[in-house]
């Protein structure tokens, strides 16, 4: 594995023995996987870059790494320190997984539209949780990126990570996941299909693509409702793509095409991919693919279709795969509300973060987890990058 990824600078952590020196060593190096039933009737090739094969189950795991390693490099994260992040949940897995590895403690700070899973498994890798509105502008202080701010403000020794505004997001897609697809695929790909949540995947991908051949299309797979591809601001449920706003970390000048696909489709190919190819994967992934068989329409059998599958289903076992979901947003997690989430409210009875000093056990039988919550505003807005 590249250094740059956190792990240990040989794959596999010890090149003689095979031992990785820990889970970290395991991110990145994802199979390619070619597509049966869904790709019949296409001339084209459809491939799949698994990226729920990483530890924390999704594409992030790279960027989580890459960013801690830029931090621990310039001094901005000593050791026994505190990650923040403004995450819809994949990055803060990711995050979490380090964290727990290198002795960091770990603050996510989520919207309150992604699923209970995703809290559960923040919570499991000793991550604290604090659940923010959806409903609220972007630039509302009650948004999750606002919240993370201010906590990475508050907290002793915090580091604020932050996917959309680090170039270490694309870089680490440049350096480690395109030269993959290019070297698993001979250099046989034509085409690059992706979300886009903050930009880093398509841009850093889809610009190495092009380096090594010019003739690459990078094709963007949007939500309805994401003013990314055009279209009118409106909510949607697929998580993790799709946006109001350009985040610096995505260089729209690599996509060559915009294709949109609504959520209906999205999160059917998604169950789709899972009962006919044996893949569960989460709706983004589904969008993706869904914008991949419409493009691969026009091709012909010397294409290469590569699509980026960004995480795994078992994120959302409580939400599109539950064949009969719970109605309402009374759904998700149970949640302590709270005015706000302080420095203070951060730390155990020992001084130190704890997720027990932010959660309780569900006062039903088979509720969720309780997580802090910030007090919300009105407006709906979707959320992204995961």
């Amino acid at each position: 594995m590249p250094s740059h990824l956190g792990g240990s600078s040989e794959p596999g952590g010890d090149a003689t023995s095979g031992v990785c020196r820990s889970i970290l060593d395991t991110v990145g190096r994802t199979p390619l996987i070619r597509l049966g039933a869904l790709a019949d009737g296409l001339a084209a090739t459809l491939l799949i870059k698994l990226e729920s094969e990483n530890p924390g189950g999704s594409v992030k795991d790279r960027v989580a790494l890459a960013l801690i390693a830029k931090a621990e490099r310039q001094g901005d994260l000593s050791p026994g320190g505190t990650i923040v992040e403004a995450t819809a949940g994949n990055t803060g897995t990711g995050l979490a997984i380090a964290a727990a590895v290198k002795g960091y403690k770990c603050v996510c700070v989520i919207p309150d539209k992604m699923s209970v899973d995703k809290i559960r498994l923040l919570q499991a890798y000793g991550a604290q949780v604090v659940v923010t509105p959806t409903h609220v502008p972007a630039d509302s202080p009650e948004s999750y990126h606002r919240v993370a701010d201010r906590l990475a403000c508050e907290l002793a020794g915090a580091w604020r990570s932050d996917q959309f505004a680090d170039p270490a997001n694309p870089a680490v897609h440049y350096s480690a996941t395109g030269p993959e697809i290019w070297s698993q695929t001979q250099g046989r790909v034509s085409a690059l299909v992706a979300g886009v949540g903050t930009g880093g995947v398509i841009s850093g991908v889809g610009r190495y693509l092009k380096d090594q051949n010019p003739a690459v299309t990078v094709v963007g797979a949007d939500p309805e409702g994401s003013t990314l591809s055009g279209d009118v601001l409106r909510p949607w449920k697929v998580e993790g793509i799709g946006g109001d706003f350009e985040p610096d970390t995505f260089d729209c000048d690599v996509v060559d095409r915009w294709i949109r696909v609504s959520d209906r489709e999205s999160l059917t190919t998604a169950r789709l991919l899972a009962r006919r190819e044996g893949l569960l994967v989460g709706g983004s992934t589904g969008t993706a693919v869904a914008a991949a068989r419409r493009y691969a329409a026009e091709l012909t059998s010397d294409d290469w279709v590569v699509i980026l599958g960004a995480d795994t289903g078992r994120n959302y076992l409580s939400t599109f795969f539950d064949d009969e979901p719970a109605d309402g947003p009374s759904a998700g997690p149970s949640v302590e509300s709270s005015g706000g989430f302080s420095a203070e409210s951060s730390t155990g009875p020992s001084g130190e973060s704890s997720a027990e000093s932010s959660v309780r056990p569900g006062a039903e039988s088979g509720a969720g987890p309780s997580v802090r919550r910030n007090r919300s505003g009105s407006r709906a807005l979707p959320t992204r990058g995961h």
